[in-house]
C-alpha cells in the first residue's frame, strides 16, 4: 500500500487534494499539518475524510516546516487522535508524552538526515517499546548498500515497519518496501513537490513501477548508472512485464563509481535477477563477471548482466541493436551466410565512449571501413587502432567522402537540443544519418538530415531494439517491441520535425 502524502498551505487545496487522490485510487492519505499555513481546522479536514489517514506535524528538525511552539504542536496531535484519525505520526522523542487513545495507531518515527545509523536494531528495538503500533525508520543514504541495511532491518524487525532512505541514492528502498514487508511506503502528490529527499510520486508508484503488486517473491531487475535519474528504461521495462504479466519490477539504482564491487555483492540479497548497465559502469563491471558472451570480448564493455544460478554473465545488446538499426535502412534483414548490406560501405563514427565502441566493433564485423572523430583524440585513435579503422582529427570531420554517419556522442542530446557534431552543408542526400540519442528522438542532426534528404535513423530504434534484447536475457521471452516504443515515445514528449 502506498501513504500519499499532501502538504499545501491551504484547508481548501489540501481537502481537494485528498478526494482528487481517492478518486486515483489511494487508500492512504498523509495530511502535513505543518505546511497549512493559516490555524489549523483538523475537524475541517478530517471530518469527511475519503478514504483512511495519517496526520503529521513535523518540526524543521525533522524536515517538516512547523515553526509554532512544541505545546501548541502536542496539543494538534492530541486533538487529531480525539477526532479519531486512523493513524498520528510522532517522532520518538516525544512519543512518551502522547498517550494511546481509542482506536488511533500511532507511528513513531525517526528521522536521520545524515547517514544511516549503524545502530539500526537497536534504534528499532528502542522505538518499539514506545508504544508503537508501526516502527517508521527514514534515513539518508549516502552509499547503495545503505538499501540493503534499511531493507532487511525491516524484513528481519518482526513488527510493522516502515524503514526507507532518502535521497535519490535510497530511491530503490521505496520502490522495494513491499517485497520486505513493509506495510506501507511513501509517496508525494506529485513529482515536482516531493516531502522528502527522493521521494516519488504517487502516479511514478502506481503506473510506472507497479508498487501494490511487489509481494516478497517479486524478482527484481534494474539499471545501475551514476547519475540515474534521467534513465527511462524503468518505464520501458516495466510497461513491458505488466503487458507480459510477469512478475517483476525494474528498479533505477544510482550506484556512484568507488560503491560497484559492494553493489554486486549486495545483488543476491536485493532479489537482482539482471541489470541493466550504463555510465560510468560499462567498463569497470567486467572485473566481477564470471563469464562473458564473446561481443563483451570484443568490445570490452557490458550493458547487460544477468545472475544466474550462482553465475554473473556479461553481454552487450548495443552493438546489435546498432547494426540491426543500420542493416534495416540499408534494406533490411541479412540472411545467414550472406554479406552484411554494411560490407565496404563508408562509415563516419562520432564520439569514442561505449557506444561507440560497440559501434566499432559491429561495424569492423561486417566488413564496413570506418573512420572515427572524437573530440579527444586519443581516445578515438585507440579505438580506431582497435577495431581497424582510421583516425581523424575532430576538426576534420566533414573531410572525406562518407556514405553513413553515426552519432555516439551526448550532442544534441536534451536540453541542449540546438546543437548538432555535423554541419548541415556537408551532409548529401545519398547518406545515411544515425544519430545514436534517443532523446529528443528528432534531433537537429536528424532534422538537417531529413531536410537534406538523408534516410535517417533515431536513436529511439536503437534504445528499442537494445532494450528488447535485455528483455529477452531477462525474462527468455520475446518483448512487445511495439508497446516499448510507444512508451518511450510518449516518455520523451511529441516528435518535432
Amino acid at each position: 500500500m502506498i501513504c500519499v502524502s499532501i502538504g499545501r498551505s491551504r484547508h481548501k487545496h489540501m481537502l481537494a487534494e485528498h478526494a482528487h487522490l481517492v478518486e486515483q485510487g489511494a487508500e492512504l492519505v498523509e495530511l502535513r499539518l505543518d505546511y497549512i499555513s493559516s490555524r489549523v481546522n483538523i475537524h475541517r479536514l478530517l471530518k469527511d475524510r475519503p478514504c483512511p489517514t495519517v496526520i503529521t506535524v513535523r518540526r524543521e528538525q525533522d524536515g517538516g516546516k512547523y515553526t509554532g511552539g512544541e505545546e501548541a504542536r502536542l496539543i494538534l496531535l492530541r486533538e487529531a487522535i480525539a477526532n479519531g484519525v486512523e493513524y498520528v505520526d510522532l517522532e520518538d522523542d516525544i512519543a512518551s508524552k502522547i498517550p494511546r487513545f481509542g482506536k488511533t495507531k500511532r507511528i513513531i518515527s525517526h528521522h536521520s538526515f545524515r547517514n544511516t545509523p549503524d545502530n539500526l536494531r537497536e534504534l528499532h528495538a528502542r522505538m518499539k517499546a514506545l508504544d508503537a503500533d508501526i516502527v517508521k525508520i527514514a534515513t539518508m543514504a549516502n552509499q547503495p548498500h545503505d538499501n540493503l541495511r534499511v531493507l532487511e532491518m525491516m524484513q528481519e524487525s518482526g513488527s510493522p515497519t516502515i524503514g526507507m532512505c532518502m535521497g535519490d541514492i535510497g530511491t530503490p528502498s521505496r520502490i522495494l518496501a513491499p517485497k520486505f514487508g513493509a506495510p506501507f511506503t511513501y509517496a508525494t502528490f506529485h513529482h515536482e513537490r516531493a516531502l522528502a529527499p527522493g521521494q516519488l510520486s504517487y502516479d511514478q508508484m502506481v503506473n510506472i513501477f507497479r508498487h501494490n503488486s511487489i509481494k516478497p517473491e517479486t524478482a527484481v531487475f534494474g539499471v545501475v548508472a551514476d547519475p540515474v535519474g534521467h534513465s527511462l528504461s524503468p518505464q520501458i521495462h516495466n510497461a513491458a512485464f505488466a503487458a507480459e504479466e510477469i512478475d517483476a519490477v525494474y528498479v533505477p539504482f544510482r550506484v556512484p563509481f568507488d560503491t560497484l564491487g559492494q553493489f554486486v555483492e549486495d545483488v543476491p540479497r536485493l532479489g537482482i535477477r539482471g541489470l541493466s548497465v550504463t555510465i560510468p559502469h560499462k567498463e569497470a563491471i567486467a572485473k566481477f563477471l564470471t563469464k562473458v558472451d564473446p561481443a563483451v570480448k570484443g568490445i570490452g564493455a557490458v550493458n547487460t548482466v544477468l545472475f544466474k544460478d550462482g553465475q554473473v554473465l556479461g553481454y552487450n545488446t548495443d552493438y546489435k541493436a546498432a547494426m540491426d538499426c543500420l542493416e534495416h535502412a540499408l534494406g533490411g534483414a541479412v540472411l545467414p551466410g550472406t554479406p552484411s548490406p554494411l560490407e565496404h560501405k563508408r562509415v563516419l563514427v562520432l564520439g569514442a565512449g561505449g557506444v561507440a565502441r560497440a559501434v566499432m566493433y559491429g561495424l569492423q564485423r561486417r566488413g564496413a571501413k570506418t573512420t572515427i572523430a572524437g573530440r579527444t583524440r586519443s581516445r578515438a585513435q585507440f579505438l580506431a587502432d582497435l577495431f581497424g579503422g582510421r583516425c581523424v582529427d575532430w576538426q576534420a570531420r566533414h573531410i572525406g567522402d562518407t556514405e553513413i554517419i553515426v552519432n555516439c556522442t551526448p550532442i544534441g542530446m536534451h536540453p541542449n537540443v540546438d546543437e548538432s557534431p555535423f554541419n548541415k552543408s556537408h551532409l548529401k542526400p545519398a547518406m545515411i544519418v544515425f544519430d545514436t540519442v534517443y532523446n529528443p528522438e528528432s534531433t537537429l542532426l536528424l532534422k538537417e538530415g531529413r531536410s537534406h534528404g538523408c534516410r535517417v535513423v533515431t536513436g529511439v530504434e536503437m534504445f528499442i531494439r537494445q532494450a528488447a534484447l535485455q528483455f529477452l536475457l531477462f525474462t527468455g521471452k520475446e518483448a512487445p517491441e511495439p508497446l516499448m516504443r510507444e512508451t518511450l515515445k510518449r516518455a520523451i514528449g511529441p516528435v518535432r520535425y
